[in-house]
């Protein structure tokens, strides 16, 4: 079973440039007399505005960049190149081209879905109810053991059954023989240890052959797998058991946002009137090679 944590679902982030605001002279015209737009930069006289440049400031300070007036001259720098190059294109009328038109429009779109996903998130906070009760159904379905075992990877069956023989005469030598032999590098520092795990997340031969041993016993003949040959130790098994509550807490709480949005969406879909005019066209295969 995948871990609570695997399951969460992330929303995706838009692009830094592509998350730039309305230009100077439309913010003007939308601003009441007593709004002061400040001005971070002038390119051939049209402003770059300072509310820009906090904008992509916390932007990347999401992403880990320190706010310094390095990194803000270096997004002046940026914003000022990327607007001469458009006052150019501007210039040769590329505004009007149809390809340039849908992509204006498709990045507006996705600003705005963008704008919507957070306005939701900000207005729609998840509440503990809402996550005991997301926890109590998953631990519902937790059902089942978990196993702690050692194992020994090698390429070679025969390699694999010479370590049982010496297992069959002294069974504490395990470790030793995991730490000398085992191609397994996750594990063999550790003698071979795998720690507590669900067999449902192993491959299915190894798995298999974990659940159908007693504690203290290992494979009498070897397990094959796509990695190579196993000689697999079962040292203890135990109910499963879900996480702490307070330690999964801040990712089920992303979780539950992700699932009630996606509920969200599915029902505004399931409302709107969406017809699709043209199939998809069908990919052409690719034409076979010629025989020599």
């Amino acid at each position: 079973m995948m871990s609570i944590k695997s399951r969460i679902l992330l929303a995706s982030a838009a692009s830094l440039l592509t998350l730039s605001a309305c230009n100077a002279d439309e913010s003007a015209k939308t601003a009441t007399p007593a709004t002061k737009v400040t001005t971070a930069a002038t390119v051939n006289g049209t402003a770059i505005s300072k509310n820009r440049v906090d904008l992509l400031v916390k932007q990347r300070a999401g992403m880990g960049q320190p706010d310094n007036a390095e990194t803000r001259k270096a997004i002046i720098d940026q914003l000022a190149m990327q607007l001469l190059v458009s006052q150019e294109a501007l210039k040769k009328g590329l505004d009007k081209s149809p390809e340039v038109i849908d992509q204006m429009d498709l990045t507006k779109q996705s600003i705005l879905a963008n704008a919507f996903v957070q306005d939701y998130i900000k207005n729609n906070p998840v509440s503990d109810d809402m996550l005991k009760a997301e926890y109590d159904k998953i631990k519902a379905q937790m059902t089942g053991s978990e196993y702690k075992a050692r194992h020994i990877l090698v390429e070679k069956e025969a390699d694999a059954k010479d370590i049982i023989a010496k297992l069959k005469k002294d069974i504490k030598a395990f470790e030793k023989l995991a730490k000398e032999k085992s191609k397994d590098p996750g594990s063999k520092a550790q003698g071979g240890d795998l720690g507590w795990f669900d067999v449902r997340s192993m491959v299915p031969e190894f798995g298999e052959a974990v659940a159908k041993l007693a504690k203290g016993e290992f494979t009498k003949e070897p397990v094959k797998s796509q990695f190579g040959y196993h000689v697999i130790m079962l040292e203890d098994s135990r109910p499963m058991q879900p996480p702490p509550f307070d330690q999964v807490k801040p990712g089920l709480s992303q979780q539950v946002q992700q699932q009630n949005l996606k509920k969200l969406v599915d029902d505004m879909k399931a409302k709107a009137k969406i017809e699709i005019t043209e199939a998809p066209a069908a990919v052409p295969a690719p034409a076979a090679a010629p025989a020599k």
